[in-house]
């Protein structure tokens, strides 16, 4: 071992391990893969991650410099079989080591910070015979005193519980430590507590049945249920049986805003308390849950996209709740997809892997009709709800009141008059998307990006959704100095106040991203809602899944045409699956629910498919038609993005890459651009795209392995930002 290197990857866009010697203080043999070191680097030291132990460097041994420190003596940080995983997720996806790496572990660990503390570790007592003990520390009465206290306790407690009784103990614990009488050990996992179980419909047993058959295997599961048809209970009966089995589950969700409620659920039915993985919660609380997870000691994982690069031992079933959300694709560093990865995940740990959603994506939809995966279906809501009447309100020729036609507003009050409670759903926020000069046709234009400002009237403030410039609403416009700046557009803050203005006999409830961004806010919103009565409830696409309202009658989609007409082809999916979502609110119960979409369009192709016959008409019509363009899911594709001060670099870079591709692929790849991306200009930089296409994901994979090494070393990429998207979900 006197001969190893140590080959190291850094928090860096690099695409090579850096090489060391070990710590001079460190016994080589005690070095594993996925332990952190610290590492000098130029005038500085980094945190590293060790990747390999090697006998040779293509640097001289001379030049090599030791490793200042071994930061996790006990074990590797991250075990062997996630090291492996995540050096394939860096494959796949063409992303620097380092970065994926260091993106799966929690913010103090990345950083060198010792690992934080468990309160619930056990402090143990090795030596029980208590005549022997007083005689060993008849002259160390604080020692004593704490022995004592452990034998009371049965021969062991919990750090917590020590630190309570002996806030300045620690002087008599290290010596007992240092003595061997005591030692900390890691708690047993918990045993799940179960709770009684509701009787499941033959859908759902049949469900559960079919999963539970195929535990100990890797088996891909597409569970296809209408809204309100207890998917839910399915995973929670499922999450049970792999428990019992000793085995642990992991359960990931689209937006934070779904854990609350879903954690509740699984807590109060399987008697534990889930780690939780989500970038909302503290750094302290994310590290202990991610370090409960790794051991074992939270045998129930529940989380964002970024949880499926947690290290779980011994996973017996992940399941993807609304698998089709574009939430799942990282869009930024490693642009990695949450739902692939844990079809990557389950395969390696030999386990189910449950897709869930009432809107399938056309992905899963594909490998279901083609037996890749299970297809499990749910078409019957629990307790006897009926899916909700759907219709198309044409509102061409019709005054609209704060973007609302009288038809509509007229429904809507005999809706919240009979006790029930209304849904109004539009996906953008602020009070309007555009502030307008009338006297000169200023727009509120963002000085940064080729965007407009939006107007938020309670912060009286113009802000860009895209790169978060702000400023100051003008009293006056800035091009002409006339005072007549108005508003154009709808927004959920402006629409809160015409329905308020309207209906203020009535709560109303408004639910986006800036009423929820304190913390807890968004279930006490929720729970106002579901405490019953005549209500309002307006929101963004936070609501559109997942949540169940008992007493929702009405769900009413107000601008629904904005999503029909878009250059992207996946557009027309994200919109029936939103329609499809949204009207899922309502009529979860004993009551019959209706959906009122307000278009101009309602000769619209997708709405008719839509109201007539359904997300699966429209699947199948879609599925169709990507099959004749040859399109996803029927071929594979990587965006190549470039940005620069000047949209000519950006070009010039992607000309080059293009030129290669062509040189290394030939007519196996099709090449498409470049050209500038759908908003060219973005936070002061002019961005461009390219894009790639095959037939096979090999092909496209091959080509990607001899190109990305080569775009660094291309003069034309002095200046430019680049990143690659292997299977992009929109081409924005």
């Amino acid at each position: 071992m006197k001969d190893t290197i140590l080959r190291v990857a850094l928090p860096a866009p690099v695409w090579t391990l850096y090489d060391y010697l070990p710590p001079a203080d460190i016994d080589p043999a005690l070095l594993q893969p996925g332990q952190r070191l610290r590492v000098p680097l130029g005038n500085g030291r980094r945190c590293g991650l060790l990747v390999e132990l090697a006998q040779k460097s293509s640097v001289a041994r001379g030049k090599l410099k030791p490793a200042l420190a071994l930061l996790d003596r006990a074990a590797p940080l991250l075990p062997p079989e996630q090291l492996d995983f995540l050096r394939w997720v860096a494959d796949y996806y063409h992303h620097p080591l380092g970065e994926v790496l260091f993106s799966a572990l929690p913010a103090r660990l990345r950083k060198g910070r010792a690992l934080a503390r468990d309160p619930s570790r056990v402090l143990f007592l090795l030596e029980r015979d208590e005549a022997r003990l007083e005689e060993m520390l008849r002259r160390a009465t604080a020692q004593l005193r704490v022995v004592r206290w452990l034998l009371a306790h049965g021969g062991e407690a919990t750090e917590a519980a020590f630190r309570k009784d002996f806030p300045k103990g620690l002087a008599p614990l290290r010596a007992l430590l240092n003595r061997g009488v005591v030692e900390w050990r890691a708690p047993l996992p918990p045993q799940p507590r179960l709770a009684a179980a509701p009787t499941l419909s033959s859908e759902q047993q049949q469900a559960v049945d079919q999963v539970a058959a195929s535990f100990g295997g890797f088996r891909p599961w597409l569970l296809q249920g209408v809204t309100g048809s207890g998917k839910t209970e399915v995973y929670l009966q499922l999450a049970a049986r792999v428990l019992a089995r000793g085995r642990s589950v992991l359960v990931l969700v689209p937006e934070i805003a779904l854990t609350p409620q879903l954690v509740g659920r699984f807590r109060e039915r399987l008697g534990l308390e889930p780690a939780l993985l989500h970038s909302a919660r503290a750094d302290g609380e994310r590290e202990r849950d991610w370090l409960r997870a790794k051991s074992g000691r939270a045998p129930l994982v529940i989380g964002t996209r970024s949880a499926v690069l947690a290290p779980l031992p011994e996973l017996g079933l992940v399941v993807v709740d609304e698998e089709h959300d574009g939430s799942y694709k990282q869009q930024e560093g490693a642009r990695y997809s949450a739902r692939d990865l844990a079809l990557v995940r389950a395969q390696r740990a030999g386990c189910p892997v449950v897709l869930g959603s009432a809107t399938p994506s056309l992905e899963s939809l594909k490998n279901a009709r083609e037996g890749r995966y299970g297809w499990l279906r749910l078409n019957q809501r629990v307790g006897g709800g009926r899916m909700p009447a759907m219709r198309l309100l044409d509102v061409r020729a019709q005054p609209l009141e704060g973007g609302l036609s009288r038809p509509l507003l007229a429904r809507m009050e005999e809706t919240l008059v009979a006790g029930r409670q209304v849904m109004v759903f539009l996906n953008r926020r602020g009070y309007a998307p555009v502030v307008i000069c009338h006297a000169c046709g200023w727009l509120s234009d963002c000085p940064h990006c080729d965007a407009r400002q939006t107007l938020h009237r309670a912060w009286k403030r113009l802000v860009c959704h895209h790169c978060g410039a702000e400023r100051p609403l003008p009293s006056h416009c800035p091009a002409c100095g006339a005072d007549q700046l108005h508003p154009l557009g709808q927004g959920t803050e402006r629409l809160e106040r015409e329905l308020a203005r309207r209906f203020g006999g009535y709560p109303l409830v408004r639910i986006d991203r800036d009423t929820t961004s304190r913390r807890g806010s968004l279930e006490e919103l929720l729970n106002q809602v579901r405490a019953g009565g005549p209500a309002l409830l307006v929101g963004t696409q936070m609501l559109a899944k997942g949540h169940h309202f008992p007493e929702m009658a009405l769900v009413v989609v107000v601008d629904l045409d904005a999503g029909l007409f878009s250059a992207d082809f996946r557009a027309a999916e994200r919109t029936a699956q939103l329609v499809v979502q949204v009207a899922g609110r309502a009529g979860r119960e004993r009551h019959a629910g209706e959906v009122v979409l307000q278009t101009r369009f309602p000769d619209h192709p997708l709405l008719q498919t839509l109201v007539n016959g359904g997300y699966e008409a429209f699947a199948e019509e879609a599925l169709a038609e990507r099959r004749l363009a040859a399109l996803p899911p029927y071929s594979y594709q990587a965006l190549l993005r470039a940005a620069a001060v000047k949209m000519a670099r950006a070009e010039a870079f992607l000309a080059r890459a293009a030129d290669l591709a062509s040189e290394i692929a030939g007519s196996s790849v099709a090449i498409w651009g470049p050209v500038p991306a759908p908003m060219p200009r973005r936070a002061n930089r002019y961005r461009a795209q390219l894009l790639f296409q095959a037939d096979e994901r090999p092909v496209l994979q091959r080509m990607l392995n001899r190109l990305v090494p080569r775009l660094s070393e291309l003069p034309e990429g002095r200046g430019v930002r680049w990143s690659l998207d292997v299977d992009p979900v929109d081409l924005y």
